[in-house]
């Protein structure tokens, strides 16, 4: 199995397609050039409103780039916190070591029942 992205390598290699300069970027995200360069060298990792600035500017998906970084975002966390059976499910999935084919069909699964909740 490859090797992932980390969300350093997606952020600039993203930035870079688009010919966007570092400084031209982190004043598009209203954020310090220097922060920018830590967060494209995996020395920090943004806030959720930093990175929804990210995706949307640089047209990723928020959703991966999340994963990317390690965080699941405040509105998951709380979820999970008042659901233990979605934090089960969680470690089972962690746990399985599911390939991206699988894990590509639980998602779409999930989002079907999400639909149907609405």
């Amino acid at each position: 199995m490859a090797n992932p992205k980390s969300f350093a390598d997606r952020v600039r290699e993203a930035r870079l397609a688009q010919h966007l300069g570092l400084r031209e970027l982190a004043k598009l995200l209203d954020i310090a050039p220097s922060y920018l360069s830590d967060i494209e060298h995996d020395r920090r990792i943004p806030s959720e409103e930093v990175t929804k600035g990210i995706a949307r500017v640089l047209k990723l998906n928020f959703d991966e780039l999340m994963s990317s970084a390690g965080r699941f975002g405040a509105e998951a966390e709380r979820y999970l916190k008042k659901n233990p059976t979605a934090g089960a499910l969680f470690r089972k999935i962690s746990e399985g070591k599911f390939e991206e084919g699988e894990l590509r069909k639980l998602l779409d699964q999930a989002e079907r029942l999400s639909k149907q909740t609405k």
